[in-house]
C-alpha cells in the first residue's frame, strides 16, 4: 500500500484498533490506540517506530475501549497532549461511567485525561499533511473520521470497514442510528478517496465498493432491528472472547447479563431468557467458526 513516508499504520486484531503513527519534521502523533489488553503491545510498537523521538499527540475518532485503551499507559510514558471528539470532554473529565461506553459495553479502560477537542470541520496538521476531522455518527454519535484531500486518504475508524461497518450501538437502547449511518456513508461517497484505513481490518483501495457493501447493511439491519441486536450481542461475546481467550460455558449466560448494552437489546428486541441468550449466542460463534467448544470451555477461533 502506497502510504506517505511519515505514515505508519499499525494493523492490530480485532480486539484492538488499528494505530496509525505519524512522524513529521516537527510533530509526532498517533490516531487511535487499541485496548487496555494490548496496552503494553501498542507502546512497545509506538517505541519500535519512533525510537529516540517523543509521541506528541493522541487523536482518538471516538471513545470505544478499543480505540482509546491504549491512552494511559502512552500518557504514563510520553510528554502529549490528548484530543478527542469534543462533546465527548466532559464525560472524560468527570469520568462519568454511565455515559462513555465502557461500562455499556462490559469493556474495561484506565481512566487517561484530555486536553484538546475535535470539532467537526477541524483542520489538523499529522505527518507533515493537511487533514480535517469529519463528523460520522451512527456506529457512536461523536464519532469522526479523518480526511487528506491531498493524499485521497480516509482514516474511516468504524464507520466503514471494507465489508461493512461497526454495530449500530445506539439502536440498541432506543436511540437513532440507522439513518445516521446512512447519511455518514453518504457523506464519505463525495469524497475522492484512494485509500481507506479502517479501524479494523487491513487498509484497502476499493472504496466505491466497500460503501456499496456498508449501504446494503444498513438498509439491511434496518428492514428489522431485530437482525442489528443479535449482531451486538454475537460482537459483545466475541470481544469478551478475544480479551480472554476461553471462557466457561456455565459463566456465559452471567457474562452476557452483566453487559448493560446485551441486557438493552435483550429487553427491546430478542426477549430471550438468560439461559437461552447465552445458548444462542454460542450457537452463532461457533456456527460462524468464531469460536469452538472444547469440554466445559468456549475456546476463541477464527
Amino acid at each position: 500500500m502506497n502510504f506517505p513516508k511519515s505514515m505508519h499504520v499499525l494493523e492490530r486484531g480485532w480486539l484492538s484498533s488499528n494505530n496509525v503513527l505519524f512522524v513529521g519534521k516537527e510533530q509526532t502523533a498517533i490516531v487511535d490506540t487499541g485496548y487496555a489488553s494490548h496496552a503494553e503491545q501498542t507502546l512497545a510498537l509506538v517505541r519500535h517506530v519512533l525510537q529516540e523521538r517523543n509521541l506528541d499527540a493522541i487523536y482518538n475518532t471516538h471513545l470505544h475501549s478499543d480505540h482509546c485503551g491504549g491512552n494511559k499507559i502512552l500518557q504514563d510514558n510520553y510528554k502529549l497532549r490528548t484530543a478527542i471528539p469534543a462533546a465527548e470532554m466532559v464525560k472524560i473529565d468527570k469520568w462519568d461511567r454511565t455515559k462513555l461506553s465502557f461500562q455499556a459495553t462490559g469493556q474495561h479502560c484506565e481512566r487517561f485525561s484530555a486536553e484538546d477537542v475535535m470539532h467537526p470541520g477541524d483542520k489538523l496538521r499529522l505527518g507533515d499533511l493537511d487533514w480535517v476531522a469529519l463528523s460520522a455518527p451512527g456506529h457512536d454519535p461523536q464519532s469522526v473520521v479523518l480526511y487528506c484531500e491531498a493524499e485521497g486518504i480516509l482514516i474511516s475508524a468504524d464507520a466503514l470497514w471494507e465489508k461493512g461497518f461497526g454495530v449500530i450501538f445506539p439502536e440498541l437502547d432506543g436511540r437513532p442510528g440507522f439513518k445516521e449511518a446512512r447519511a455518514t456513508l453518504d457523506m464519505l461517497g463525495e469524497l475522492d478517496v484512494r485509500i481507506v484505513i479502517p479501524g479494523h481490518g487491513a487498509p484497502f483501495t476499493d472504496f466505491k465498493k466497500s460503501l456499496a457493501v456498508a449501504h446494503s447493511r444498513v438498509d439491511y439491519l434496518e428492514a428489522d432491528p431485530v437482525r442489528n441486536a443479535q449482531n451486538a450481542v454475537k460482537v459483545l461475546l466475541k470481544f469478551l472472547l478475544l480479551d480472554r481467550q476461553k471462557i466457561k460455558l456455565s459463566d456465559v449466560p452471567r457474562l452476557l447479563s452483566e453487559i448493560p448494552l446485551v441486557s438493552a437489546a435483550n429487553a427491546h428486541y430478542l426477549s430471550y431468557g438468560t439461559i437461552h441468550l447465552a445458548h444462542w449466542a454460542v450457537t452463532q460463534l461457533r456456527r460462524a467458526g468464531a469460536a469452538e467448544v472444547s469440554g466445559n470451555y468456549l475456546l476463541d477461533a477464527g
